[in-house]
């Protein structure tokens, strides 16, 4: 991306990326959203470290209006990794709450995603290795819709019963009521990437033949469970996003198609964004990676269920996100690796688009180039 400076006396640009979004009771104060980014930094426990305050609140400083944590488990057995953040006992929301404090203070808006792992669970940070976690060394048995593994070298899970089913709701539910305590203002649902709520989706993934898997209908039934409790108990001036995979870029998996017809339901809902990645589900597929390549279903998602839609995926420059919001295609964009490489990609985007935006006190001596040896 572009760091060209914009003369000072030069106009201020109309941007619509860096135009406020309005989400209920929720002003963004540009499109510009941080994508949720998993560390696999925890020390014990799923319980935030100083890296996540440092890993985060650097976005903030940056400029993004929205800044997510990465997939924070809503019980143990949720988790990617034993090295995963949580959210299941109160201990979590006080490690979590300096670190809201902190976006929002410094003029994010502090987002926290939601997630169950499921069948991909009990595995080792990626640059460790890909196997499975076992006992000894903290790892467990994870379950999923039905007892198929996501690869070979993935644990089999056990498949949920009723009252498993039953409580996974119920821990998405505890987790909302410690997000709103530890101070978010918005909470993303997970269910994309082949986790927990996909993988009941994906016929794929969900072979039962009970009232929870089959038709559409029924594969929806626990996710949709899941967003009308956690509507339910999230305050109703807040927002609810849901990352959803639209597509498992495989024959006989879930596809754009029901992703429309699930959006509009999730819309019904009190769902007031749809997060739109892909892929994920099954093991071994390779989407067709492109610049913007995920856009295509956040603008047919935004346009046939008449939800708000973030677009997300190999979006890393200022004019190709510029783009994305001024055509309509998506309501934000979610930044991710693009903001690894450059924390401060959201002001140096503005600077690209000749916007005039704030920086901190703390780095305006850098806002400008200094002036040349008269």
């Amino acid at each position: 991306m572009s760091h060209a400076h914009r003369s000072k006396d030069a106009p201020p640009t109309e941007s619509h990326l860096f135009s406020p979004l309005r989400l209920r009771s929720v002003t963004f104060k540009n499109r510009v959203f941080v994508s949720p980014m998993c560390q696999y930094s925890c020390d014990h426990d799923g319980l935030a470290a100083p890296w996540h305050q440092v890993h985060l609140g650097r976005f903030a400083l940056g400029g993004a209006a929205l800044v997510f944590t990465e997939a924070t488990a809503v019980s143990p057995e949720g988790r990617i990794s034993p090295n995963d953040l949580g959210l299941w006992s109160d201990a979590h929301t006080k490690a979590l709450r300096p670190i809201a404090h902190f976006l929002k203070a410094h003029g994010a808006v502090p987002g926290i995603q939601l997630a169950h792992a499921g069948r991909k669970a009990s595995t080792p940070a990626p640059w460790v290795g890909a196997h499975r976690v076992d006992a000894e060394h903290g790892g467990w048995e994870p379950v999923a819709p039905s007892p198929l593994a996501f690869s070979p070298t993935h644990p089999r899970p056990a498949a949920l019963d009723a009252m498993g089913i039953g409580e996974v709701v119920n821990q998405f539910v505890a987790a909302t009521a410690r997000a709103h305590d530890a101070g978010f203002e918005v909470i993303e649902l997970h269910l994309a990437h082949g986790y927990l709520l996909h993988q009941f989706l994906s016929p794929l993934s969900n072979q039962r033949e009970d009232s929870w898997g089959g038709d559409f209908t029924h594969r929806t039934t626990l996710p949709l469970a899941v967003v009308a409790a956690v509507r339910d108990a999230w305050p109703a001036h807040l927002p609810l996003f849901v990352r959803l995979s639209a597509t498992d870029w495989a024959d006989g998996g879930w596809d754009l198609p029901q992703s429309i017809r699930f959006a509009a339901m999730l819309q019904a809902l009190g769902v007031d964004l749809v997060d739109c990645s892909s892929g994920g589900l099954v093991a071994g597929v390779t989407p067709p990676l492109a610049p913007g390549y995920q856009v295509p279903f956040a603008e047919a998602i935004k346009r046939e269920a008449g939800v708000a839609t973030g677009a997300v995926g190999l979006i890393t420059e200022a004019s190709q996100a510029e783009e994305i919001i001024a055509s309509g295609s998506a309501d934000a964009v979610f930044i991710a690796r693009a903001m690894l490489r450059d924390p401060n990609w959201a002001l140096h985007a503005a600077e690209a688009l000749g916007v005039d935006v704030a920086w901190p006190v703390q780095f305006e001596r850098a806002k400008h180039p200094p002036s040349p040896p008269r």
